[in-house]
């Protein structure tokens, strides 16, 4: 799949189009814009028991098949729900990507809920976590390329965090950056590639109405290989007891989170520097305090 192609205009009209000509017996469905949506895809509710989702540019496509794949065999391994794929859309004149239809999962964005118990969300997704490194991994996608390189080293984008200390210049304190990635280079991980998800956000954890933790989604970035990627939720969402209690419950050592250190601190610069699309300057510099400020262990 070329990466050059231009990123598609989808709104619920385009859905509408596409179901109607791929799957007809779906088209008197009514499409719906979810509230909340990512960068990589954009997913519509369609009726009350599906959703279709559709990547929003070309260099997401690679994880289309890879979710058609993996999340069947993921879904009956973990206690809390994962997107069930349905059928699989293909490109046509209208949208130039493949495209899923998914069953629809009940539940809440933790980044639409005002009131959630912290503590009791870092129990539960570090439970999630905990089972999803225990599923067999052997015959799953080795990080790399399609997981945009998350389950990997951190060393691996040691340029773009150059850059961004270069741009940022007196803005952030580079020295103390410079420690904290020099911890997180400084290990690997030596023991058995695991699954890890690889954007554990909070816009991908779901939630009931008490709080629990119910699904899972977005699985575009997973992968078999070192999980301290799934660990940035301490420092992008928990505060500081929360962190604690993230820590104990998802049970991995030291080592590994000085390099989920290190990948929190990583995309906190690239977005201050500007270079890694939209976002809110703001929580930017929240998180990279919180990166500076507090190594959970």
């Amino acid at each position: 799949m070329p990466t050059d192609v231009p990123r598609p205009r989808i709104d619920a009209a385009l859905v509408e189009r596409l179901v109607a000509r791929r799957f007809p017996a779906w088209a008197h469905l009514p499409v719906r814009e979810v509230e909340h949506q990512g960068w990589d895809n954009r997913t519509y509710r369609l009726g009350d028991d599906l959703s279709v989702r559709l990547p929003s540019a070309a260099g997401y496509v690679a994880a289309v098949e890879k979710e058609q794949a993996v999340l069947p065999f993921l879904a009956p391994r973990l206690a809390v729900a994962v997107p069930e794929p349905v059928a699989l859309g293909i490109p046509d004149d209208a949208y130039p990507f493949p495209w899923s239809v998914r069953r629809w999962i009940e539940g809440e964005a933790v980044a639409t809920v005002s009131d959630l118990d912290h503590e009791r969300l870092a129990r539960d997704v570090g439970a999630a976590l905990r089972q999803l490194r225990a599923v067999p991994a052997e015959h799953g996608p080795a990080a790399g390329a399609h997981s945009f390189h998350r389950g990997t080293h951190p060393s691996h984008y040691g340029p773009e965090v150059r850059a961004a200390l270069d741009t940022l210049g007196g803005a952030v304190d580079r020295g103390a950056c410079e420690r904290v990635w020099a911890a997180a280079t400084g290990s690997r991980w030596t023991g058995a590639d695991v699954w890890f998800h690889g954007d554990v956000a909070p816009g991908n954890l779901l939630v009931d109405d008490h709080g629990r933790l119910v699904a899972l989604i977005d699985f575009g970035t997973c992968g078999v290989g070192d999980p301290a990627c799934d660990l940035v939720l301490a420092w992008t969402f928990l505060d500081r007891a929360a962190r604690r209690v993230f820590r104990d419950a998802v049970g991995l050592d030291a080592d590994t989170w000085a390099r989920a250190r290190g990948w929190a601190l990583w995309k906190a610069l690239i977005m201050l520097a500007g270079s890694a699309g939209p976002g809110d300057r703001t929580e930017h510099e929240r998180v990279l305090r919180a990166v500076l400020e507090d190594p959970v262990v």
